[in-house]
């Protein structure tokens, strides 16, 4: 979402790192194109101009000007600020004194709310805080039978776990009987956490606003959580801003942070409300849900990459056991396309290639140059059907596959006996890398990269 601003950033920020020492009026035109750069991306203005003050009152002063390397020390300084505007420091849910704690979930229609109660559903579940999905949305078509399908999905428990007129409830029940009734059901069940997915309301709405006022009382919950769509601009930050004097706001979701818009409203929105974000989504898979630390997001802007995140998705996605034996494999220069197909598998469940490409340090400034079918989903797909069609034999020992073999393995996966040698040709030069760079030996052309 970010890239353009992480383009202009990079470019201000390499034309002061060529530079020796730095007069003010360097930096002053440095902060200006800085300035311009988050006033394009959709920053709110108020929240830009703060910012750009806050830089300057600290980049101009003559211990940074005269320092060795001035450029390096206003990056820091830039990205030190940018994690302050963001909101310093993780920020957990939080439980209630009670066995069942309560979260309610708003939104504006179409921000995503029903999908995220999910994905946050599973998250909880994975650190040991099982939840209750609730559907209160009575208002859309299927928006019960939605979160039904994906509880069913993720296998995660909703209420009610039929469409309501099979569950034995009033034929017309109120959004405030439903949820009562959901979180009820929660404390029934001994589980940790009670999700109320709300129907999606616009905040100039006095009456939909003021139900939900009513379903805030009755419910007293823990947590009242504004799920956000980056890529509504800053309406988003006028309507955190409503929702948050109507019903007290505990905390922000950010979603399609993984979207091509400009997305600054994201960046504005926890500054100008004083209401922590506690989530962002990067996509729509169901574990495409993280906790937002500000630091992260802001090293990801600056192009800075992201190591802490790729190893926490790493880690969870890949066994301790297994990569000690990949390690040894690659090591030794052992490795097989069975181990490649494993490879991407694992590349696959972690996330996808541009986003990992984007968490590398040196390397998030390059991904963008690399060419997009090189990072495309689809040609890892063409790549797994190529190894799939493959006979057990065939992956472990590439070098058997002749003329007559790599054709049985184009018609099975649907390519061409060309995309077959393409393959192959590229898994013989990765092989040899392995062995040189086993050996102790920087391959030629690869200097200037670790350089």
């Amino acid at each position: 979402m970010f890239d353009t601003l992480t383009d202009k950033l990079t470019t201000v920020f390499t034309r002061l790192n060529n530079r020796g020492r730095l007069s003010k009026k360097e930096v002053e035109e440095a902060l200006r194109e800085v300035r311009l750069a988050f006033l394009e991306a959709d920053v709110n203005f108020r929240v830009a101009k703060e910012l750009i003050e806050s830089i300057r009152e600290r980049a101009t002063g003559s211990e940074v000007l005269e320092s060795l390397s001035p450029g390096q020390q206003v990056i820091n300084i830039v990205n030190e600020e940018l994690t302050a505007i963001l909101g310093r420091g993780r920020h957990e849910l939080q439980h209630s004194p009670e066995p069942t704690s309560v979260l309610l979930l708003v939104g504006l229609q179409g921000s995503g709310k029903t999908t995220t109660s999910a994905k946050l559903a599973l998250q909880l579940r994975r650190q040991g805080q099982p939840a209750l999905l609730v559907g209160a949305d009575l208002r859309r078509p299927a928006a019960v039978e939605q979160l039904i399908a994906l509880g069913k999905q993720l296998d995660v428990p909703v209420y009610p776990s039929k469409p309501i007129a099979l569950e034995g409830l009033p034929a017309m029940p109120t959004v405030v009987e439903i949820a009562s009734a959901g979180v009820a059901r929660a404390r029934e069940l001994g589980l940790r956490w009670a999700i109320v997915d709300t129907g999606g309301r616009l905040h100039i709405d006095n009456d939909l606003m003021g139900e939900l006022e009513e379903l805030k009382d009755t419910l007293e919950p823990t947590e009242s959580i504004l799920v956000v769509d980056s890529m509504t601009g800053q309406d988003a930050v006028n309507a955190a801003e409503a929702f948050h004097q109507r019903i007290g706001l505990t905390g922000l979701i950010l979603t399609k942070l993984d979207g091509d818009t400009r997305g600054g409203a994201a960046l504005s929105i926890a500054h100008v409300t004083g209401v922590p974000v506690k989530y962002i989504g990067t996509g729509e898979k169901p574990d495409a849900l993280e906790p937002f630390y500000p630091d992260r997001l802001a090293s990801r802007i600056l192009g800075m990459g992201d190591v802490l995140t790729l190893i926490e998705r790493a880690k969870e996605h890949v066994e301790e056991k297994e990569a000690k034996e990949m390690e040894q494999k690659f090591r030794q220069a052992t490795f097989n396309l069975e181990d490649f197909l494993k490879q991407l598998q694992q590349i696959k469940r972690i996330g996808s290639v541009g986003q990992l490409l984007e968490m590398i340090p040196g390397i998030s400034s390059l991904a963008k140059k690399i060419p997009a079918e090189s990072t495309d989903e689809t040609r890892l797909k063409k790549v797994e059907a190529i190894i799939f069609s493959m006979t057990l034999k065939e992956r472990r020992n590439p070098d058997i596959i002749n003329g007559n073999r790599r054709r049985r393995i184009a018609k099975g996966s649907g390519t061409l006996p060309q995309d077959i040698n393409q393959l192959l040709n590229q898994f013989k030069q990765m092989r040899k890398l392995m062995k040189q760079m086993a050996s102790g030996r920087i391959p030629k052309g690869l200097g200037g990269l670790f350089g």
